[in-house]
């Protein structure tokens, strides 16, 4: 029986640098996990009936289904340099808003209640809100009837409406938005005409804003 041949000096070395590499690159991608999993980013909006951000990461388990479910590809899963934990499904309303499906198909698919599967309807899910944070640059703040947010509003008149308003003495036509009617769907903003787009879909957190950290201004 041949003996087996003892590893040379070199071969160790270079084995032992593979291990310390693939540990390395193993300890950086959990780094990265762990960083991306506390951040959700304005641009990254989750799906329709997403559980409140931490709830939602706890209970995702990245299988895909829901962004299987999608049957307009809105949906997907975020990998490394994504904007939204990685793994977790999100859109970005500027390249694909939702078109809110009215059975909710992503929501019905998911497994582990990550996605509210008892969702009454598209009305109730919640994505984010729009937030007009362009008055600079927007059409309408500058004399122009644009309102092009208004008229691809899924949910008109509800969600977003027209108000005339008196800006410097003039009297100009202003896209509104009700936050308890707008589901975050992001067609306003991906079809706003300008470069950036002037309305934005945000996290609601983020859109409305949350309680201060300075203790004397929280509610008691």
């Amino acid at each position: 029986m041949a003996q087996a041949r003892k590893p040379s000096r070199r071969e160790v070395l270079t084995d032992g640098v593979k291990a310390a590499g693939v540990a390395c690159l193993a300890g950086l991608s959990l780094t990265a996990y762990v960083e991306s999993s506390r951040r959700a980013e304005a641009r990254a909006l989750p799906p329709p009936g997403a559980l409140p951000h931490a709830a939602f990461l706890s209970a995702c388990v990245r299988c895909g289904l829901c962004v299987r479910a999608c049957p307009f590809d809105t949906l997907r899963l975020a990998e490394l340099g994504d904007d939204a934990p990685l793994g977790t499904p999100f859109f970005i309303a500027r390249e694909t808003p939702c078109f809110m499906c009215a059975d909710v198909p992503c929501a019905r698919a998911c497994p582990t209640g990550a996605l509210d599967r008892d969702i009454p309807g598209i009305r109730k899910a919640d994505m984010g809100v729009a937030v007009l944070v362009g008055h600079e640059s927007c059409l309408n703040y500058k004399g122009i009837t644009c309102s092009i947010c208004h008229r691809v509003c899924p949910i008109r008149d509800e969600a977003i409406t027209l108000e005339i308003q008196i800006i410097k003495g003039r009297r100009m036509v202003i896209p509104t938005v009700h936050s308890d009617q707008c589901t975050g769907c992001g067609t306003c903003e991906k079809h706003c005409v300008l470069g950036q787009a002037a309305i934005r879909v945000l996290p609601r957190e983020l859109g409305l804003g949350g309680h201060g950290r300075n203790p004397a201004g929280r509610p008691a």
